[in-house]
């Protein structure tokens, strides 16, 4: 399930398999790079499966909700970690409100939640706000040991 990226020089829309968002690729219309991507990516149950399997960075996940106003605190922090860790983590929202099956999966009973998956494991999980230094922390105590 490859995700649409718009390219910044000719604005093409470009189809990047997930194993590559978090690394450069380039536009397959003018060769320009396509840099990491550094925003939270909305992420249904199918995306969010793809991407836990196949991404080899920490992913963090934000379980929210369009009517929760801590959530709506917590946005422009997790937009922040999502932005500083772009190409060494990749950050996932997911609404539990079109998503309730997957925020039962990891029993998600207070919002925003958060959760850290390395290799496909939980490695922190906390719901309640917290500021991007927080999760940014979260992110690179998940981060791989290179050899």
């Amino acid at each position: 399930m490859p995700v649409i990226r718009a390219c910044s020089h000719c604005g093409k829309k470009n189809r990047i398999p997930v194993q590559n968002l978090v690394g450069s690729t380039r536009c397959g219309a003018c060769k320009s790079p396509l840099t990491p991507i550094a925003e939270p990516l909305a992420a249904d149950a199918a995306l969010f499966d793809e991407v836990v399997q196949n991404v080899q960075v920490p992913v963090l996940v934000d379980f929210w909700a369009e009517w929760c106003g801590p959530c709506r605190l917590a946005a422009p922090e997790v937009a922040r970690a999502a932005a500083d860790m772009a190409g060494k983590a990749l950050v996932l929202k997911v609404d539990t409100e079109q998503n309730a099956e997957l925020a039962a999966r990891f029993k998600v009973t207070g919002i925003p939640n958060f959760v850290v998956l390395s290799g496909g494991r939980v490695v922190t999980q906390q719901a309640g706000l917290v500021n991007h230094q927080q999760l940014e922390q979260w992110l690179r105590s998940a981060a791989p040991v290179s050899p």
